[in-house]
């Protein structure tokens, strides 16, 4: 019963601590956020009021982002109280082990982990879509155009130019090259814009298509045509959303779609397993805590232990984002690139852990 009373009154101070510190974090990054969208304001019909729905939309994403560095400062300030008042000693003396401790911590961060990953995986992507949606239709601007002819895609034995796709995922300026099997061109069909109708079709408008099929071209003219593909909407997402925001089934599908295509798959492979593991860094940020809890006041006041919580957190969060830069580059294994940064903290916890109690 006490060790349960134990475990309430630690879930009650990390999670108060974690919740400030989150917001905090929140506020801190949404000023920024708008100062940087000061550029935009007067752009098309870009005001004041669309900037801040636009950082309010994209704040669930940077929750998904900060949640272990907030976990990692909330706990190691907690802890670091706790200690303060020599309540952890009093519980030690009582007969808590470290084991129990970590074990107490770990269940704590189970809770953290699955509300990360729901925000990560069904709040996040769809905030973040609506939020450039939002931007792109004020500002009257296009998704993307990878190149300046638009943007390229591969499906099965055609290659297909878009021009322009806009934020509703209406495509414009689109020109389908089809081949053969041995890569001759069949035909080119051209069309002004096309719109999803839904279970892998698309809507062409204002359809010209020229034949290569025998000695001579033909040239066909249709108001309309149906144009069945792999490529849909979710898979035009990631024009418009970072591939570390958007939800795994539209990643899985995305890589998918580049496989069969034979196409460069690493760094949405990358995201991908990003998307599975960044969560569970949470556990590796409330180990990396741990230590802080068995030193004594004399080594360190709270104000230094957080402010060398913040310097983890961030140098975490950096590591992250080289490791991915540099799996993508160096076509490491994605699983490798996704993971090294938290099996590198989780040794370096493990060790400080081992330091703490020889000393």
């Amino acid at each position: 019963m006490a060790l349960k009373v134990y475990e309430r009154y630690l879930r009650a101070e990390v999670f108060s601590a974690t919740a400030l510190v989150l917001a905090a974090f929140l506020m801190l990054f949404g000023f920024f956020d708008l100062i940087g969208e000061v550029r935009d304001i007067g752009r098309g019909t870009y005001q004041l009021a669309q900037a801040v729905m636009f950082v309010s939309l994209t704040l669930p994403g940077r929750l998904y982002e900060l949640a272990p560095i907030a976990v990692l400062i909330g706990t190691l300030y907690a802890l670091t109280s706790l200690a303060r008042h020599s309540e952890i000693t009093v519980l030690r003396a009582s007969g808590l082990s470290n084991l129990s401790m970590l074990g107490s911590l770990l269940k704590l961060g189970l809770i953290f982990v699955l509300m990360t990953f729901a925000v990560g995986e069904f709040v996040a992507p769809a905030a973040e879509r609506a939020a450039q949606q939002l931007r792109l239709r004020s500002i009257s601007a296009v998704v993307a155009q990878e190149f300046r002819s638009g943007v390229w895609l591969r499906d099965d034995r055609a290659f297909v130019n878009i021009r322009n796709v806009t934020p509703e995922a209406t495509l414009e300026d689109v020109r389908i090259y089809q081949f053969d099997d041995r890569f001759r061109l069949l035909s080119i069909v051209d069309a002004q814009s096309a719109d999803f109708a839904g279970d892998g079709a698309w809507t062409l408008k204002d359809v010209t298509q020229t034949g290569f099929e025998s000695t001579r071209s033909s040239v066909v003219k249709e108001e309309t045509r149906t144009w069945r593909t792999a490529i849909n909407p979710e898979m035009l997402s990631v024009l418009m959303v970072a591939p570390e925001k958007m939800q795994l089934m539209t990643l899985y599908q995305y890589v998918r779609h580049l496989e069969e295509n034979k196409q460069k798959t690493e760094r949405y492979e990358i995201a991908f397993w990003k998307k599975l593991v960044y969560p569970l860094s949470i556990l590796v940020m409330l180990v990396l805590a741990m230590p802080f809890a068995f030193l004594q006041s004399r080594s360190g006041g709270v104000s230094l232990k957080v402010f060398t919580g913040i310097m983890l957190g961030i140098g975490f969060h950096l590591l992250n984002g080289l490791f991915s830069s540099l799996g993508a580059i160096n076509e490491w294994q994605p699983v490798v690139a996704a993971i090294t940064p938290s099996v590198l903290f989780l040794l370096g916890a493990g060790g400080m852990i081992l330091w703490v109690e020889r000393r």
